[in-house]
């Protein structure tokens, strides 16, 4: 089972019921007083992913009453809080590997130390071991928000290669930075991916190419990888990429013969192959020229 899958099965235990054999009696399942609860966030092509069970407040006395400051708390009731990322990444700037962790913190007044743990299928904190942390990091809490009635754990504050993992029960919000590296991880899959197509794919190394030069990444490799794709089969789609980086290069002329040849492509293709954008480009820089 990898990673991804691995994640998603943490999300929905209650509806994985086992098959029950004709003739015993299936076990009885009751509501839990803490509810299970899980969330998934893709980061670029990261899937992270996180599940715990939601105690509620109930008018009782939280931070430093129902959950003791300066001591390990499993981040929820019932079963060990549990989290997991498909790649590696960087958690308040700290590596870490892609795995599937105990998620457990020490909550204490200003500062709270935040842990992830290579121990499995533990019940709270009681058997926790601080000798199998993969990663300690540190946050502050926040402890003038909304009121929470039920703890909330997930991912916010999103960006394309960023986002918290946040904690929100009673007033305390306590987010944890999590950074991925989007370019890293889309130039390793282009690579394996590339290394891997079929000598008449001319598409997975065009698409390797195109990101590149979208994105500004592995522009070495990228133009690599187009010209394996027009060695393969030249098509409107990648004499059109052509023509757009060697305009971007300077290379003004070749640009737009190239781009002429993207044209005459596309209308000799037997599929019906939209070229008024390439169209549309050889007209501006015609005029430029």
């Amino acid at each position: 089972m990898n990673l991804r899958r691995v994640a998603l099965f943490l999300l929905a235990p209650a509806l994985l019921l086992p098959a029950v054999p004709r003739g015993t009696r299936a076990e009885l399942v009751l509501p839990r007083v803490s509810p299970r609860a899980g969330m998934t966030q893709t980061v670029g092509t990261t899937d992270l992913a996180v599940s715990c069970s939601r105690p509620g407040v109930k008018g009782r006395a939280i931070w430093g009453g129902l959950v003791p400051f300066d001591k390990p708390w499993r981040t929820g009731a019932n079963e060990a809080t549990t989290f997991a990322t498909t790649t590696d990444i960087l958690v308040a700037g700290q590596k870490l590997a892609a795995g599937t962790y105990s998620f457990f913190t020490i909550p204490a007044a200003n500062e709270w130390t935040v842990i992830f743990s290579r121990q499995k299928d533990l019940w709270g904190a009681f058997d926790y071991d601080p000798g199998q942390d993969a990663l300690r990091v540190t946050a502050t809490p926040d402890t003038t928000q909304p009121h929470q009635e039920w703890m909330w754990l997930g991912f916010d504050d999103l960006t394309p290669g960023s986002c918290n993992l946040v904690l929100r029960w009673q007033r305390l919000r306590l987010a944890v930075p999590i950074t991925v590296d989007v370019n890293a991880n889309v130039l390793a899959s282009c690579r394996a991916e590339v290394a891997a197509a079929k000598s008449d794919d001319w598409r997975t190394p065009y698409r390797a190419a195109g990101w590149c030069f979208d994105n500004s990444a592995g522009l070495d490799e990228g133009a690599a990888w187009l010209e394996k794709s027009l060695a393969v089969q030249p098509v409107h789609a990648n004499l059109a990429l052509k023509a757009r980086w060697q305009w971007k290069d300077g290379k003004k002329a070749e640009a737009i013969a190239t781009a002429k040849k993207a044209v005459e492509a596309g209308k000799a293709s037997k599929d019906k192959v939209d070229t008024s954008a390439t169209e549309k480009l050889l007209a501006d820089w015609s005029a430029q020229k």
